[in-house]
């Protein structure tokens, strides 16, 4: 079954329900929406396995399923889609480097692999992060305290995101070089 569709289809859900769960697990909660959680890795997982669009889709497919879970103040239509669905999508962007880290892991290049786990996680939450911003500049700037600018409250708001990534880094280090042994999967 290694390589099929329904294998991916079936990786893919795990991925949703995984990070569901990483999502009940936090470590800290922000007043308006957002958390310190791992609940990014499984998307890394993910994206580091199969690629880019797989990727993309997990961390959408994800996005839609947390609005409906764990859904937070929303002050437009807009805001929700951002916030969720894109937001979460742009975690996938670390499929970009599935098929070095691949090949890296298959030649137990561990110092290859770490770089390449590295770039994948800072593009995916940073991606991520610049979503937030976005939605926190447009939707939340009201929020920020007299005389700061709202870029910089929702820059500094949404600083939980690289404090995660951190945590799914480390993580992701230790479970992606294992999973690789134990199950291979070809990136797309």
């Amino acid at each position: 079954m290694r390589g099929t569709r329904t294998q991916l289809l079936v990786e893919i859900a795990l991925t949703i329900a995984l990070a569901a769960v990483l999502d009940m697990l936090r470590l800290w909660r922000m007043p308006y929406g957002g958390s310190v959680s791992l609940t990014m890795l499984p998307i890394f997982v993910l994206a580091f396995r199969r690629g880019l669009l797989p990727g993309l889709a997990g961390g959408a497919l994800y996005g839609v399923v947390d609005v409906l879970i764990s859904p937070s103040p929303f002050v437009h239509w807009v805001q929700p889609f951002l916030d969720y669905p894109v937001a979460y999508m742009m975690v996938g962007l670390a499929g970009v480097t599935a098929r070095p880290l691949a090949d890296a892991l298959s030649k137990r290049a561990s110092g290859r692999a770490f770089a390449l786990m590295t770039g994948g996680v800072f593009l995916g939450a940073t991606g991520r992060y610049i979503v937030h911003w976005f939605s926190g500049l447009v939707f939340f700037g009201e929020y920020a305290p007299e005389g700061q600018p709202a870029w910089l409250y929702s820059a500094l708001y949404n600083l939980y995101i690289p404090v995660s990534a951190v945590g799914c880094l480390i993580a992701a280090v230790l479970l992606v070089p294992a999973l690789a042994r134990i199950v291979p999967a070809d990136p797309a």
